[in-house]
């Protein structure tokens, strides 16, 4: 091998190490519950149409087109393996990605209410490509979650991507929270929407 040659491998495999790099930082950052990919999705399962939606969502066209995602359905339907493999696919595409639960936006509200950072703290959150949030309708939510979520789409409206998952469809938010945040955040969620469905 010339040494022209020698230098173009080494070089490569020093690329291929940084992208693997890259994408390890992007997966801690993101912070994913499980682990979870579409390696370990069994797609012949779920109810949603595998060439009409499944294979769309894995696109992540809506994600560049700043769109939101709401898969809504009962317990146990597949719900959050499917949004965290989307979100583990964009983490490969080069995609930043933010995973939350409700309770985490609340926990993020309290923890900067008390110095009134909360609009700094949003304001860095949306610069992430992909914002998850998991796992809505099986409790009610506390008021500072209510307001964390609110605020988080309010941020995002229009300039990123959002994907929710729910137990329940938005129209029934206000089961769970304050019925004005509700109609606030389902109004802004469900304005720029991509297809929704239950995946299991």
């Amino acid at each position: 091998m010339g040494p022209g040659r020698g230098v173009r491998v080494l070089l490569a495999e020093e690329a291929a190490g940084r992208d693997a790099a890259n994408l390890r930082t992007r997966r801690k950052r993101a912070v994913f519950p499980a682990g979870k990919t579409f390696g370990d999705w069994d797609e012949t399962a779920s109810s949603i149409s595998r060439q009409q939606v499944q294979d769309s969502l894995k696109t992540l066209e809506w994600v560049t087109r700043k769109e939101n995602l709401c898969i809504c359905g009962p317990s146990g339907t597949g719900k959050s393996h499917f949004t965290e493999a989307l979100g583990q696919t964009a983490a490969e595409a080069g995609m930043t990605v933010a995973w939350f639960t409700i309770e985490d936006l609340g926990a993020l509200v309290r923890r900067h209410r008390a110095d009134d950072s909360l609009a700094r703290a949003m304001s860095r959150l949306i610069r992430t490509d992909l914002i998850i949030v998991d796992d809505i309708g099986l409790l009610p939510v506390s008021p500072d979650a209510a307001e964390g979520f609110y605020r988080l789409v309010d941020a995002a409206y229009e300039r990123r991507a959002l994907a929710v998952s729910s137990n329940l469809h938005p129209s029934g938010f206000d089961e769970i929270m304050p019925k004005t945040l509700a109609t606030a955040t389902v109004d802004r969620l469900l304005h720029h929407r991509s297809r929704r469905g239950h995946p299991g």
